[in-house]
């Protein structure tokens, strides 16, 4: 549960912190709003080193499917944009991803 948890503390500071640079750069804002963001981007990438995984590669690849799902509430909660069904499809089956990767059995 720990690592789930940690995955979406990750996930929303990563695409916080990829927001600032979008409201800087794509909606006129301050760029002030950078500074925050860095903040952000540097928090994700320490909780992304909390994950519990013997590899980056494989953490980071399980990480997605979190990300894809943060991302559409994201969307939904904070541009006003509800997932469609095609969105909720994908994070499914991008999370069904994530748990093999996750939880497959590995050899010796």
């Amino acid at each position: 549960m720990r690592g789930i948890l940690t995955y979406i503390l990750a996930a929303f500071a990563e695409i916080g912190g990829c927001f600032a640079f979008w409201a800087w750069l794509r909606l006129g804002r301050s760029p002030l709003w950078l500074m925050p963001g860095m903040a952000s981007l540097a928090l994700f990438a320490w909780a992304l080193t909390r994950v519990d995984a013997d590899f980056a590669g494989r953490a980071y690849a399980a990480y997605g499917g979190v990300y894809i799902l943060a991302s559409l509430g994201w969307l939904w909660a904070v541009e006003g944009a509800r997932p469609d069904r095609w969105d909720a499809l994908g994070a499914a089956l991008c999370l069904l991803g994530a748990a093999v990767i996750l939880f497959g059995p590995r050899g010796a």
